[in-house]
């Protein structure tokens, strides 16, 4: 492959000798779960994203059902989620036995689009899920708006997003609470499954603690009915070290997105992706779209560029959720985008040339002679 989606061991190449000195210390401390390197990871990671609060626990997907359960969702509640998203967001809905209800997504930004919120909301419903896609923030102030005005919760899956801003604040401090994803690929991974809850709340903190670990404030008294889902001292200790790096990490993506977004914008037949100007994307994934995007997937496969496709189907298209009552057409903006989109190779370690390789090929592709994009 002449460049990959995405290359890990480049970026633990970026850490040098301080990968193999951090896992030594955590060896040699002998202590693996909630120890001092998560209760570090914890204080730090809050700080950068400028809330009171972090909780460490086993996953993402984890970390939202976790907010969910702390603020008391639960059956016979609705949760409106954006259209255009991981299957995770929706999933972690229906784990607490809540309905998620899809909400189409502005075809511009791939995001949740809030003059589409109203229509959705019901007496059942409880919360609002606003998802930064591929590193972008939504439009947070109007979907709060929206959220206050009816008087529902406001939380962020925020597992693309670290370090992204929306008028000058980070993801992880734009609603009641966000759940973040530290799987091995994210902007800041870790060497497996880990996550976080962070939030400005004392009371969705504590009770989010509980949860984590078997409903323990106490060892082996259960307060409440929790579960095992805890952050170890490895996979905190590498996201400490990896998060020294984060801001310098991000601002690779973007010099990169800066490429893409310059180069391929001199193609008619790619749509880029936008974003407005009171936000500060970390370009977790830059998708473009094109009408014919299976031959543009060949044509760079052919030529050594590795692609993926987010998402398609997506969650309401899933045979999880069709039983639900979703079809095509449901939601069609979101079907649109996910029927075009692309996602090019992206990560800090990419090199500019390695971007030009990429721009090429596309360029050639529109050329081919099997056909124009």
């Amino acid at each position: 492959m002449k460049v990959p989606f995405v290359d890990l061991k480049a970026e633990l190449r970026d850490l040098g000798d301080e990968f193999e000195k951090t896992i030594t210390r955590v060896c040699d401390n002998g202590l693996y779960i909630l120890g001092a390197e998560v209760a570090a990871f914890e204080r730090e990671f809050a700080d950068y994203c400028g809330v009171r609060h972090c909780i460490g626990v086993g996953s993402g997907f984890d970390a939202l059902q976790m907010i969910f359960r702390a603020s008391g969702i639960g059956p016979g509640d609705e949760v409106i989620v954006p259209a255009y998203t991981a299957v995770a967001t929706w999933l972690a809905v229906s784990a607490v036995g809540a309905t998620p209800v899809g909400v189409d997504v502005d075809p511009r930004t791939y995001n949740l689009d809030p003059s589409r919120i109203s229509a959705a909301i019901t007496p059942r419903t409880k919360a609002i899920v606003a998802v930064p896609l591929f590193g972008q923030p939504a439009n947070m102030d109007a979907i709060a708006a929206q959220a206050a005005r009816c008087g529902l919760l406001l939380f962020e899956d925020a597992a693309q997003a670290h370090g992204a801003r929306y008028r000058g604040r980070r993801t992880g401090g734009l609603a009641r609470a966000a759940a973040f994803s530290f799987y091995p690929t994210k902007n800041l991974g870790a060497l497996g499954d880990a996550g976080a809850v962070t939030t400005d709340d004392d009371e969705l903190a504590e009770r989010v603690v509980l949860l984590r670990s078997y409903g323990w404030r106490n060892r082996s008294a259960s307060e409440v009915k929790g579960f095992n889902s805890r952050l170890d001292e490895l996979q905190a200790a590498i996201l400490r070290i990896k998060l020294n790096r984060l801001e310098r990490w991000n601002s690779e993506r973007r010099a990169r997105a800066e490429r893409y977004l310059d180069e391929l914008a001199k193609i008619e037949e790619v749509t880029l992706p936008e974003f407005p100007g009171d936000v500060e994307p970390v370009w977790h994934v830059f998708a473009i779209r094109a009408e014919k995007r299976a031959a543009l997937q060949e044509h760079l496969a052919a030529n050594g560029i590795q692609t993926l496709v987010h998402y398609d189907p997506l969650p309401h298209l899933t045979s999880a959720f069709r039983d639900d009552g979703w079809a095509e057409g449901a939601l069609p903006q979101a079907e649109r985008l996910a029927q075009r989109a692309l996602s090019l190779p992206m990560f800090p370690q990419l090199t500019l040339s390695d971007c030009d390789e990429v721009i090429s090929a596309i360029s050639s592709s529109v050329t081919a002679a099997d056909g124009r994009l």
